[in-house]
This record gives structure tokens, sequence and C-alpha cells, in this order.
């Protein structure tokens, strides 16, 4: 894999986004929203960085049914949020054609909070289908299939401590290895 952001990049990145959230709430609560699971490595590094007081909360957003694309996005948790009235700081693992943030945000702007921030760790050029932007994001990436800190191929490789480009060769990797019996051969 062609490795894009190692550790230290990565850690600088999320430090320089804590240090611009602190600048922008100060001292005053927040309540941080995740939508999982691919930013829960983002978050847990990220919530490290902030000392205001702050809230946690966690999502799901998926728009796949029985092992297919179903078109509509299905969010779960949300009657569990309690964020009237609060500052509300939503974050993404990655933004691609930005469907799945405008439909969170609008998702949780109907939950009444004061404010709705938005921050993706990366946020894919090129392939944005929306009108909306991040208010926030850790890197640019061009348009390739990334993985690692949280973003996955199959479920995979979330584990990664770094970002990487999966090329076809690793693809084909992938699934020579996971195939049903492959250590019997």
């Amino acid at each position: 894999m062609k490795i894009l952001f190692d550790q230290d990049v990565i850690r600088q990145g999320i430090e320089q986004l804590g240090s611009n959230l602190r600048r922008e709430y100060g001292q005053n609560p927040i309540t941080v929203v995740a939508i999982m699971t691919g930013s829960i490595v983002m978050l847990a590094d990220l919530v490290r960085c902030l000392d205001m007081p702050l809230r946690i909360s966690l999502i799901r957003a998926s728009s796949y049914r029985g092992g297919v694309t179903s078109g509509d996005l299905h969010v779960e948790e949300l009657e569990r949020l309690d964020i009237q009235g609060r500052d509300v700081l939503l974050i993404d693992d990655i933004f691609d054609t930005g469907k799945t943030l405008v439909e969170v945000t609008k998702h949780l702007s109907s939950l009444q909070p004061r404010s709705l921030k938005t921050a993706v760790f990366l946020n894919k050029q090129g392939t944005s289908q929306v009108a909306m932007e991040p208010d926030y994001s850790v890197f640019k990436i061009p348009n390739e299939f990334v993985v690692g800190y949280g973003l996955d191929y199959d479920d995979f490789y979330r584990n990664l401590p770094f970002v990487a480009v999966m090329e076809q060769a690793d693809l084909e990797e992938h699934s020579r290895r996971l195939e049903p019996n492959a250590q019997s051969r």
C-alpha cells in the first residue's frame, strides 16, 4: 500500500484541528457526535486534544440493508441524542460524495442544537455531489480509495496507524488471503 499520511502527520493534523476547535469554542461545553464506525479513531484522538467540557454521542448512518445499497440513509441512535440548545460538533471519517454528512446534518438540525459544525478526517477532492463543505477537514486527499486510521475495506484495515491507498495488487491480495479455505491451499 502507498502511505499517504503516517502516524506523525496524522497526530499533527488532529492536534491542529483540536487547536482550531479550542479557539472556536473556548471553554464553552460542546457535544461531539461521531458517525460510526469509521470516525472512532479520530474521535478518540481528537477528544484528548480538547480541554473544554464535552459530551460524546455515537450514531450510525448506513445506506446498506441486507448487504445491498438501498440509496436511503438510515441513521440510528438519534432518539438518544440530547442536543437541543447545545453546541454540537459532528465528526465523520471521510467526505466523499457528501451525502452522508448532508443527511446527518439535517437530522441533527431537527433536534434544535444551538450551533452545529462539521469536521471530517479526510476530504476527498473532486467527488462531492452536494453543495455543502465540512467546516473543518484535517486532510484533503485525491480521489483514491484509502484505508487505515478508522477507514476500511470490507471491514478490515481500520486498525492501521496510517492512511494508505489500496491499489489493485492490495485488493487482489486481500481477496486471496481472505477467501474461504485460503489457508488450506
